[in-house]
């Protein structure tokens, strides 16, 4: 691989973004030694060590050298909050800093895609590249594939709050599920997390690494793309900031964008490419007018239910105690096992809470500590959290440019709880995971409950505590939306409506959000977009 400062000014690909599909395309791309790659982040090297222990999700979701930190706007329907939005800038992208957890999503998810004028994209034309993308622990079988660049292995150890919440839970009909992403996702069972003998399998790890010895893959880092450059309507090249000084690169085939549901919509902005109103604003011309860039933003929006312990037992008491993290220290050091291998949810659950719905509409993930926030210090009482989440929101959001600077972070309105029954369907998972709670054995090992408390016992009561405190799970897409509807921004080949030698490679491409965490069918996208992109050269 070469380094920027050596390389060449023009390449056939340029791929912007280092991300959980971008990672894949600079791989699968550069595999074919006929085409030169660059591949721009505007993020630094994944060198620190909290991106490679699991458990360092904690760290990194608050560290500016490896995360943009966006907030939203204030948002209207959780009382007027600015939402913290953890998004990686780093070799791997989100990938690097997520909580691990590997969810494809529903069947009827991506059906959906494919009815809504997507041809390729249904369930069974994708999991083709989630088999791809899998190096499964378990082997392989019809779901899972055992030879692909990025793991997907089982918790080390079973904790014993974890076995009393899939209890609980069974005692209360839910189904056993060993294999959320096998035939069923419905049920209650441990999740399976993106790790290799107990470290993270990121997008950088498992796809950038292997093709570092390449010649005709360049890498440039801490290079932040300014915009598209085109000749006519056809993209031919990218601008982009590095060491201090603005440069350019020339695409002979074509530019991808990976920059995430973010990133991806800003840079087509910045590039000309959206509502021509809007972007005369900010006096950039326009080279397509495309009003769907930066709309149906969607995202999965969690409520915490914290407990007490009656015992110390949780990670708030390992890791608010010296002595018990350095023991942690030294069983991750020596073994590779124990706390620091753990993700931001070890147990979950895909379940139905409102009568007349088909198919699960929350998730749970159940996590052995508690804090006020993801990232924040851990609670001094011993704690412990079962949060939820709607599978699929009916709000839509939208990302506007605050400025022509592209260093200026976008504005980001989420819009959360702005369409009807997004709240209830929250409400009614809160009450569901309160009810396990108060169901033995789960019960047994619970001293109260912290939040939202027991005064908190009817509808107002839940909706303000859903309003006031819930927060993000990390997973926005959608912004820059494939279709062929007029707010589509890209066609079912990833290419950018209006123009030519354009794509968009990423989670903003998602129609609809996916029934789950969204790094894996992230991953997958970058599988098929790369294909695509092979298949035309």
């Amino acid at each position: 691989m070469q380094h920027l400062s050596r390389a060449a000014r023009e390449f056939d690909y340029i791929v912007v973004g280092a991300g959980s599909s971008g990672c894949v395309l600079a791989n699968r791309l550069s595999a074919d030694a006929r085409y030169t790659v660059l591949l721009l982040e505007a993020g630094g090297p994944d060198t620190s060590p909290w991106i490679h222990i699991p458990i360092g999700y904690g760290k990194t979701i608050f560290d500016s050298r490896v995360n943009w930190g966006y907030e939203t706007e204030p948002e209207p329907d959780l009382e007027g909050r600015r939402i913290y939005w953890p998004r990686g800038k780093v070799l791997g992208g989100s990938g690097s800093v997520n909580g691990l957890v590997y969810i494809r999503g529903q069947r009827e998810d991506f059906d959906g895609w494919a009815a809504q004028g997507n041809p390729g994209w249904s369930y069974d034309e994708l999991l083709p590249y989630f088999r791809k993308s899998e190096h499964q622990a378990r082997g392989p079988d019809a779901f899972h594939g055992a030879d692909g660049p990025m793991w997907v292995s089982d918790l080390s150890e079973h904790h014993p709050l974890c076995e009393a919440f899939i209890a609980s839970a069974r005692r209360l009909g839910m189904p056993p599920n060993p294999d959320f992403n096998g035939e069923r996702q419905e049920g209650v069972g441990y999740f399976q997390l993106t790790t290799r003998r107990g470290l993270r399998s990121s997008p950088a790890s498992a796809y950038l690494r292997p093709a570092r010895a390449r010649t005709n893959l360049t890498l440039g880092v801490r290079a932040l793309a300014r915009r598209v450059l085109f000749q006519g309507r056809r993209a031919i090249g990218v601008e982009f900031e590095a060491d201090g000084e603005v440069r350019q690169a020339r695409a002979r085939r074509e530019v991808l964008l990976s920059g995430g549901a973010i990133n991806s919509p800003q840079l087509l902005m910045l590039s000309g490419i959206g509502d021509a109103a809007r972007l005369a604003r900010f006096g950039i011309a326009p080279v397509a007018d495309l009003r769907g860039v930066g709309r149906n933003l969607q995202d999965h929006l969690q409520a915490r239910v914290v407990l007490k312990a009656k015992r110390p037992i949780t990670y708030n008491d390992v890791f608010n105690s010296p002595l018990r993290t350095l023991q942690a220290g030294l069983q991750w050091a020596l073994l590779r096992r124990g706390p620091l291998t753990v993700s931001a949810g070890q147990a979950g659950a895909f379940v139905r809470v409102m009568p007349d719905a088909g198919r699960p509409d929350v998730q749970f993930h159940f996590i052995t500590f508690s804090t006020d926030r993801p990232g924040e210090g851990l609670h001094k009482f011993s704690g412990f959290t079962a949060s939820v989440c709607q599978l699929r929101p009916a709000s839509r959001g939208r990302i506007e440019l605050a400025s022509a600077d592209p260093k200026s972070a976008p504005r980001i309105h989420a819009h959360y709880l702005s369409a009807p029954g997004d709240l209830e369907v929250l409400r009614e998972a809160v009450r569901l995971a309160r009810r396990i709670a108060r169901t033995p054995p789960l019960a047994d090992l619970v001293a109260e409950e912290f939040s939202p408390g027991a005064a908190a016992d009817d509808d107002n009561a839940l909706d303000a505590f859903i309003r006031g405190t819930a927060l993000t799970i990390f997973h926005p897409v959608g912004t820059c939306a494939m279709g062929r509807g007029e707010d589509a921004v890209v066609d079912h080949e990833l290419r950018v409506r209006g123009v030519e030698g354009l794509r968009v490679i990423d989670a903003s491409i998602m129609p609809t959000l996916v029934s789950g965490n969204t790094n894996a069918a992230a991953v997958a996208i970058g599988e098929k977009g790369a294909d695509l992109v092979l298949q035309a050269a």
